[in-house]
């Protein structure tokens, strides 16, 4: 190999890194990017010129080719030909402006590095995305949190005031439920999920609290089975139901029954709600209130394609099958 062809692979290399990070850095964000085609197009097409020229004019400076024969540039007649004239085969050929090695190279090197560049602006603009999307379902479900709790205390507080207007004895007792009702949703609501045990507990705690103000028409029976304690599930995810068991189906005026179940197969969380129907002012219709909604998107937001949700209403009866695999 002679120095002239080292100095020109060496330049072509050379040319062809400056190329590449030319290409990624500058021309995709300042032109593709932005969708100035024309602009990109006219650059590479400018880029790949230079290449096929200006590397060759440097190797020339840096080594000369060499001469095989000084009359290589003479002509010499061929009596074989009759009178036509033909090249000595020793003079070297001009190479053509587009250089077939060359141009299928530096497309190569286009190629390969605008694919990197965009799938590199593909993946960080979905990281992106994911972290936006992640950051907007985070703020709507503590939006959502911040929506149960006060619409779960103005019904409770509701009952203690009417326990405080007829001076009941059950008044301080209530307080005390209350109290602890608001403890664990100072503390546990703010994490994405308790243990299932702590559900049930906050579950009892509201059932007591109800019960001050039942009378011996309504039967009410709560159970759990399974294995609550090592479970893990979103809080306040249960209590609209049994809000809305106790809302439609208590009376103080004609018997009425209330059901609560909550049990667990394996890691799938089983709740079931069935109340009595009972004859008031309120209609069912009243049930996709806030309570019921924002469990409802909490449950679209934590569990997608994770829980099963249904609610009937047969024999002036009222049931919830709610099912969650966590």
């Amino acid at each position: 190999m002679s120095n002239h062809q080292l100095a020109t692979i060496v330049c072509n290399n050379v040319f062809l890194v400056l190329f590449y990070y030319l290409n990624t850095l500058i021309l995709i964000p300042r032109f593709l990017a932005k969708e100035k085609w024309g602009w990109y197009i006219l650059f590479v097409v400018l880029c790949l010129l230079i290449f096929l020229n200006v590397p060759k004019v440097i190797a020339t400076w840096i080594a000369e080719p060499e001469v095989i024969n000084n009359q290589s540039r003479l002509f010499i007649p061929n009596p074989a030909y009759q009178g036509k004239i033909k090249f000595n085969p020793n003079v070297p050929r001009k190479r053509p402006l587009a250089d077939p090695y060359n141009t299928v190279l530096f497309l190569l090197i286009f190629t390969v590095g605008t694919c990197i560049s965009v799938i590199q602006r593909w993946l960080q603009t979905e990281q992106t995305r994911k972290e936006t999307e992640n950051e907007k379902l985070n703020t709507e479900l503590s939006f959502l949190k911040s929506q149960v709790n006060p619409h779960f205390f103005f019904n409770t507080l509701n009952n203690i005031y009417s326990l405080a207007v007829v001076r009941s004895e059950n008044t301080a007792p209530a307080v005390m439920k209350l109290s602890a009702i608001m403890r664990y949703i100072l503390t546990e609501t703010q994490r994405d999920l308790v243990p299932l045990s702590n559900e049930v507990d906050f579950i009892h705690n509201f059932i007591d609290l109800q019960k001050v103000r039942l009378t011996d028409k309504v039967t009410l029976n709560f159970s759990t089975s399974g294995d609550i304690d090592t479970l893990l599930i979103a809080p306040l995810l249960f209590i609209p139901f049994v809000e809305n068991a106790f809302k439609y189906g208590v009376s103080t005026k004609e018997s009425s029954k209330i059901d609560i179940d909550i049990r667990t197969e394996g890691n799938i969380v089983f709740f079931s709600s069935v109340n009595y129907i009972v004859s008031s002012e309120n209609t069912l219709a009243e049930n996709t209130g806030i309570g019921i909604n924002n469990v409802k998107r909490r449950l679209e937001l934590m569990y997608p394609g994770k829980h099963v949700l249904t609610n009937t209403i047969k024999d002036n009866y009222y049931s919830v099958i709610l099912q969650i695999t966590t």
